[in-house]
């Protein structure tokens, strides 16, 4: 056995031991339901990323045992990190607790220092990207997590009998799961998609692709390669290109600097985790849409790694004015000049668009956004904001038009854009367990008062006695005669 197989054999073994004592997960309490037959799902989980596991570890860990976790992808390939994802590092600090839900032995670190020891922890700047996959499978792994892989959700329909059919398809064939609960941890992009600005369309789909596509950086060898945008996806993508012998990179950046300061890090506090979703409506829309506007900054090394290329051209001031295909490359406009480019990047960013989304184009149009009910500031117009879901205390949907589809409170957004009515609790790892834990407890509340008259019915018929009856006698009894008063 390798030192590393015994390092985690250990740390597994501390990890059992921590939960027997602190008596987890919870035992099953949630009475089952059947229709025609079929055991009905408590909650389907849809993604196995991040949000979705610590969703699942929450739900196990409260005693939602009936609940299933899908993800469209092959085990091992779940959210970005070994897809789209092209830094060499994560960007968060490393001691940072993520989703280990407050059990030491779940932390990173544990696993990190029990793979490779005290002394490299102390030596690692920041999780590598890998390695940090390389936890969350085994994350999955050591809680036991009910993740069914290679299974993509086609539909998700409110039934007459306030029950959700989800429509997935797995490999052997379309199935429909009856679900009480649907939760939605379906990563950045999870109510929408990548987006490309419209001056995309203006030039052959051969010739771009955005940060979150599947590139052949090989292909760009000895090419022309331009980067849109200073985010942290623009400079990762722009890092592998270089890295991948592009004989140019162009980086044009539509600001006159890059951003340098995060905002909502330098704030981050219990206050902003447990306090954001208590502020008034007009305060929840200052903070981000202050945010937003500054932009967060990429990480320095990542921006290091683009600037060491004396290839690698910063173009800041430079929005795009015209895409133009001349032969076999593109002619690339801006204020200050043309550019000849073979391939163009963007790192635009992703949108918000319900009705984008086939999997929820049932409920899509009875969601109500913050545009609906919400008057957006003159002062602080915000697209992306206002596009938001306008969401319920545990991540549920909210109905545009009072009782137009009740259902709704049934499925929950555990994705970025539910930042603006809960704060950052659900797309990144600073305050994921604590996103987790509301989301839970939410769940266990509404399934518990929805059952209540079942468990009324439990608590009646429960006459498992206490006492047997021989524990005392009754002092002033005499024997063989009843009690007299004096």
């Amino acid at each position: 056995m390798s030192s590393a197989d015994a390092g985690l054999e250990g740390l597994e073994a501390r990890l059992a031991q921590d939960l027997v004592w602190l008596e987890l997960p919870s035992k099953g309490w949630v009475p089952p339901r059947y229709i025609e037959g079929r055991r009905v799902c408590d909650v389907v989980v849809v993604g196995a990323g991040m949000a979705g596991l610590v969703a699942s570890g929450m739900l196990k860990r409260l005693g939602v045992d009936n609940h299933q976790v899908l993800d469209r992808a092959p085990a091992g390939l779940e959210g970005p990190w070994v897809t789209y994802a092209r830094m060499r590092t994560l960007r968060s600090p490393k001691q940072l607790t993520g989703p280990a839900m407050g059990l030491p032995a779940l932390t990173f670190r544990a696993y990190y220092e029990a793979r490779f020891g005290r002394e490299a922890w102390e030596a690692l700047d920041r999780a590598p990207r890998l390695v940090w996959m390389d936890y969350l499978i085994w994350y999955r792994k050591v809680l036991s997590l009910p993740v069914e892989n290679e299974v993509e959700v086609q539909s998700i329909t409110p039934r007459a009998d306030g029950l959700l059919d989800v429509n997935v398809a797995r490999k052997d064939g379309d199935d429909i799961i009856i679900a009480r609960h649907v939760v939605l941890a379906s990563g950045r992009d999870g109510l929408g998609g990548p987006f490309v600005p419209p001056i995309a369309v203006t030039v052959d789909r051969k010739f771009w692709a955005h940060t979150a596509d599947e590139i052949d950086f090989e292909s760009l060898r000895n090419k022309r390669v331009a980067v849109i945008g200073a985010g942290a996806s623009s400079m990762d993508n722009a890092a592998v290109a270089l890295e991948a012998g592009c004989a140019r990179l162009d980086l044009f950046v539509r600001r006159n600097d890059i951003p340098r300061v995060n905002k909502f890090t330098g704030i981050g506090s219990q206050g902003v985790i447990h306090g954001f979703a208590g502020l008034p409506d007009e305060w929840k829309w200052r903070f981000l849409d202050h945010t937003l506007r500054a932009q967060t900054p990429p990480p320095r090394p990542s921006t290091l790694r683009v600037s060491e290329h004396a290839n690698a051209h910063f173009h800041v001031g430079s929005p795009l004015l015209k895409l133009q295909e001349v032969g076999d490359h593109v002619v690339v406009t801006t204020p200050k000049g043309t550019y000849d480019v073979d391939f163009i990047i963007f790192g635009t960013g992703f949108t918000v668009d319900l009705l984008a989304r086939p999997e929820l184009a049932a409920v899509a149009p009875h969601i109500r956004l913050w545009r609906d009910r919400f008057p957006v500031p003159k002062d602080m117009p915000n697209a992306e904001l206002e596009n938001s879901p306008d969401l319920g205390g545990s991540f549920e949907f909210l109905e545009k038009t009072p009782g137009s589809c009740p259902a709704l409170h049934q499925i929950h957004c555990f994705n970025f854009p539910a930042t603006l009515s809960h704060g950052k609790l659900s797309g990144d790892i600073p305050a994921i367990s604590e996103g987790a834990d509301r989301l839970a407890r939410g769940i266990v509340r509404s399934l518990f008062v929805e059952d209540r008259e079942r468990h009324y019915v439990a608590l009646k018929a429960f006459d498992t006695p206490e006492l047997l009856g021989d524990e005392w006698k009754d002092a002033d009894a005499r024997m063989g005669e009843p009690h007299a008063a004096a």
